[in-house]
């Protein structure tokens, strides 16, 4: 097995691992065992587990937001229905066994206050996010798009958290029906000239 090979196996168990029982939780002997690696070579790949638990962040990002955009690109036929299908993935994410919130919110309650990399990369993934709502609310032609954003970016924030501790994935519907009316509500853009 190459390093690349390695880092890989060990991201995957790190993500496994890291999203079911938390990062503190979770030690670099653990993630040893589980992966297959020597600690030798695991250090080889994160020489410390701040650098792992960045890695990790970072490409669930890149993983949750495909799956957010690859949902909404095939089940949102306008832009109306593309914002909603947003909230629509949310429900299917919220009823699978294996949810247990936000990786990024509970990262940041963990390991926030001791990690720059952390805190980081929590933040590069909200404004990730933020950003592809921003792009999402300009294609429905109404008033601040980005205001807009960031009020939808609130109800999928609250949706995850109020899943997550109630264990309810109902969640979802409640905040997409908050999202329709804030839809219904947004000021028209106004006219350039």
């Amino acid at each position: 097995m190459n390093d690349e090979e390695a880092r890989t196996q060990l991201l995957d168990t790190a993500e496994r691992l890291f999203y079911a029982h938390g990062i503190q939780a979770v030690g670099m002997d653990a993630l040893r065992t589980a992966s297959g690696l020597s600690l030798k070579r695991l250090y080889r790949c994160f020489p410390a587990k701040a650098d792992l638990v960045e890695a990790y962040l970072r490409r669930r990002d890149a993983r949750w937001r495909e799956a957010l955009s690859s949902y909404v690109d095939e089940h949102g036929a306008t832009p109306h229905g593309r914002v909603l299908a947003v909230f629509d993935w949310l429900a299917g994410w919220f009823a699978d066994d294996g949810f247990r919130g936000c990786a990024f919110i509970n990262a940041f309650g963990e390991a926030g206050a001791v990690s720059d990399g952390v805190v980081r990369a929590v933040r590069d993934h909200k404004r990730a996010v933020g950003a592809y709502l921003t792009g999402l609310t300009r294609d429905l032609g109404r008033g601040d798009a980005p205001a807009l954003a960031q009020q939808l970016l609130l109800l999928l924030d609250g949706a995850i958290t109020t899943a997550a501790i109630s264990g309810d994935p109902a969640a979802a519907g409640h905040a997409r029906r908050a999202a329709e009316a804030l839809l219904a509500t947004a000021p028209p853009a106004e006219a350039d000239g």
